[in-house]
């Protein structure tokens, strides 16, 4: 919505260049923004010019002029000063205000036809027919970048993020809800990942070292038209959802990109719990310390490699093989042994996945 500030900056600007002096009024009167130097004309002056049927008025020094939108009075405009000058002024500042509405009304009306395009609230001709009045190309490749920022700042994200992915650039910014930033990403072809990669580490990367801000990202699949935006932002929801479960070390996750997490996030918490129980049986191991996680995330990264791994955790070799039996003798399963490292780190996935459950539902 455009503010008092912005048009009293813009009127500001105007007097500092012509020295003409100018006050803005609604139609009933009320003062909406003005200069310093400015006269402040009588509610009765400016209500009877409103409802008139011309379009500019000379009151001594004073020209009143109408701005408009969509043939309706939205505010009248006072020039203090006489002469051809102050007229001429007095047009372009009523250009400059009216132009201002105009910008700031698609901006609304493209950033609510973005939100009700993800939120699936739109029919295909809606859709078709709004993009075209707002110069919005229906055939262009897309993705939806979700910025979920977990932190308060006195920063305002989007206004950060706008000044990177702009209109013309083919960029769009909008936002559902308090907690995140939605990045429409144009990219050049169907299979352009690498881009949408890197423009959603910039947003964190950004977030993160300009404004202190604590985020994370995700995105979802490519999609060539307008039609499928809403696709893609369910895609990077559950791609955030994913990346915080399975693959917390990452600060952007991608959709295409989830593995096996994917599939364990889609599965029903009965049938997790069950399979849990099929590989521990009573020994569940619910209280695993950092030691024997990071023994067995690096073992599981050097390919179950007993020599590789304890050289990279600076450890003798027998004092890993100690660490790996007595994670045996209490789980009953051998991670040297492919099978039983495959149930293991499914098994570590899963219960995870069934931590985050009970959180959500505590």
């Amino acid at each position: 919505m455009l503010t008092a500030q912005i048009v009293k900056n813009c009127l500001e600007e105007l007097t500092s260049i012509t020295r003409i002096e100018f006050c803005v009024q609604d139609p009933n009167g009320s003062v909406f923004a003005r200069t310093s130097g400015a006269v402040t004309p009588s509610t009765e002056l400016i209500t009877g010019f409103a409802a008139s049927a011309v379009d500019s008025q000379i009151i001594g020094d004073q020209y009143l002029l109408k701005v408009m939108e969509e043939d309706e009075v939205v505010y009248i405009l006072t020039a203090i000063g006489a002469g051809d000058y102050t007229l001429m002024v007095a047009k372009i500042a009523v250009s400059e205000l009216q132009n201002l509405l105009q910008a700031y009304k698609e901006k609304y009306d493209r950033n609510n036809f973005f939100q009700n395009l993800l939120l699936d609230n739109l029919l295909l001709v809606d859709i078709h027919n709004r993009a075209k009045k707002l110069h919005i190309n229906f055939n262009v490749p897309r993705a939806v970048i979700l910025v979920e920022i977990n932190s308060v700042s006195d920063t305002n994200a989007s206004d950060l993020l706008a000044g990177i992915f702009t209109i013309h650039n083919g960029d769009y910014l909008t936002e559902v809800d308090e907690s995140s930033v939605i990045i429409i990403k144009s990219v050049d072809s169907m299979d352009d990942y690498a881009k949408v990669q890197e423009a959603a580490q910039i947003a964190v990367d950004m977030l993160n070292t300009e404004a202190m801000l604590k985020v994370r990202a995700s995105f979802g699949m490519i999609v060539p038209d307008l039609k499928s935006i809403s696709k893609s932002y369910k895609e990077a929801k559950m791609a955030l959802d994913v990346g915080k479960i399975f693959y917390a070390e990452k600060s952007v996750s991608s959709y295409n990109e989830l593995g096996i997490g994917r599939l364990i996030y889609q599965l029903p918490s009965n049938l997790c719990r069950v399979f849990i129980n099929e590989v521990f049986g009573d020994h569940i191991p619910d209280d695993l310390d950092n030691e024997t996680l990071s023994t067995i995330n690096t073992f599981f990264e050097n390919s179950l490699n007993v020599s590789e791994t304890s050289r990279k955790l600076f450890i003798h070799r027998n004092t890993l093989v100690y660490r790996i039996e007595k994670l045996q003798k209490s789980t009953g399963l051998d991670i040297r042994i492919f099978d039983d490292a495959m149930t293991f780190k499914i098994a570590l996935m899963v219960m995870n996945y069934l931590t985050y459950l009970d959180a959500k539902d505590y």
